[in-house]
């Protein structure tokens, strides 16, 4: 019997070690891996994230955690079709024109993934052009675009502006987040949602995507 609970434990102190023994334990005893995933790995994350909103995890434990579950992730994906794979929906995530923040951004990634949604990160500093090429391309459900200084914040306004000035805007739900964003600013500038924290900004990309 594949132990799940070991499993989940494992991505939540962030062992990676362990969390890998016991997956690859779990596929040769035969454990079907949507089940894996499932019970074990998402499992432990979303103890991970409940526990950040509350304050009692940090970002480095988080990042720890998520870790462990990309290392019994990656064991896991070859076994899968990509068919298979339960999708809750397509993200496309950036941090905004003329910002390098990763941190935080990477970190609503995990969450997001942890959550079995696919997210396309296209990383930092990415223009209104490039959100616009990247929901042409892959056709999201979501664009979800961070900004950590008051300064690129209006970034976010002019990558609505692109994605209705193409005819996308209709198409996505955008939701924005980062340190002086604030519910205000994500109402003034049309965006869908705005989140305080990453295990928020998953919760809100779920609800947008209706899962």
């Amino acid at each position: 019997m594949a132990d799940y609970e070991g499993m989940a434990n494992g991505v939540v102190s962030g062992d990676f070690n362990r969390v890998a023994e016991l997956t690859r334990q779990a596929i040769d005893e035969g454990a079907a891996p949507v089940e894996i995933i499932n019970e074990g790995l998402i499992k432990g994350m979303n103890v991970v994230g409940a526990r950040f909103k509350a304050g009692e995890m940090y970002v480095p434990e988080v990042m720890m955690a998520a870790r462990a579950m990309k290392a019994g992730m990656d064991l896991v994906k070859p076994l899968i079709a990509e068919s298979d794979l339960p999708t809750a929906g397509k993200v496309v995530l950036g941090t905004v024109a003329g910002d390098l923040h990763d941190i935080g951004k990477n970190l609503v990634g995990m969450m997001m993934e942890s959550a079995g949604m696919n997210v396309i990160n296209l990383g930092v500093d990415i223009s209104p052009e490039k959100f616009a090429e990247a929901v042409r391309e892959h056709k999201p459900d979501i664009v979800a675009m961070s900004a950590l200084l008051t300064t690129t914040m209006l970034a976010m306004k002019d990558t609505i502006e692109v994605l209705q000035e193409e005819g996308l805007r209709d198409s996505v739900k955008v939701i924005v987040g980062g340190a002086p964003v604030t519910n205000d600013f994500a109402t003034e500038i049309g965006a869908d949602g705005w989140a305080p924290d990453a295990a928020s900004a998953k919760d809100l990309a779920l609800e947008l995507v209706g899962k």
